[in-house]
């Protein structure tokens, strides 16, 4: 995916369990996609994000895992994790993407939670319904980066594929900061999988 056009839409005081943020609002759209809705993200920043490498997590939307608590994920334990990193270095930033479902849609993961209650996993599930095992880019999270004048990062990722597309943006990132969480039996296997099929890096066993 190639942007045409990144910009600021909307930025406001956000105060959270974690300490104060600023919220600020980007939109951008597709290169080649004329009269589209654009597509969104939301940044909290937290302290001096400027005069060493920042803390950065890019946090993919999940419905069922950050507002429901689903257990199915780690994705809400992550968030909370990251959200936690920052205030503890006073200073960070979280972008928080619209990629529900790995990319997939809300409706579309949905389904593949019924494939893996018959025995698929996620990136089975994800095939089957003719996506790839992982739809997502991260150009508009770079994009928002640069326009917060942020060049260099601390990612708060298990992922090899979000510093890859960091870097190849343009986006130095300095140091790996692992994003892992205590595995609960209920996400076991989705963790595994993300490891042997998807490259996540985990430290511990599984």
């Amino acid at each position: 995916m190639e942007f045409e056009s990144v910009k600021k839409v909307a930025e406001a005081d956000f105060p959270t369990r974690w300490g104060e943020f600023r919220i600020l609002g980007f939109e951008g759209a597709l290169a080649g996609e004329s009269g589209g809705e654009p597509e969104g993200l939301v940044a909290l920043v937290m302290g001096d994000i400027h005069s060493t490498p920042a803390l950065v997590r890019i946090h993919s939307q999940c419905l069922t895992g950050d507002v429901f608590g689903s257990l199915r994920c780690d994705c809400r334990l992550q968030l909370e994790l990251a959200l936690g990193k920052i205030a503890e270095a006073g200073a960070g930033i979280l972008l928080y993407e619209q990629q529900e479902g790995r990319g997939i849609g809300l409706m579309a993961k949905l389904k593949a939670y019924e494939l893996q209650d018959q025995g698929m996993d996620t990136v089975e599930a994800n095939v089957k319904l003719g996506f790839a095992a992982d739809y997502r880019g991260y150009e508009l999270p770079a994009e928002a980066l640069k326009l917060l004048g942020v060049s260099q990062v601390r990612l708060i990722t298990n992922n090899p594929e979000k510093v890859a597309a960091l870097e190849s943006a343009g986006i130095s990132v300095v140091e790996r900061v692992s994003a892992e969480v205590e595995p609960l039996e209920s996400f076991e296997r989705y963790l595994r999988t993300k490891h042997e099929k998807m490259g996540h890096i985990v430290e511990s066993s599984l």
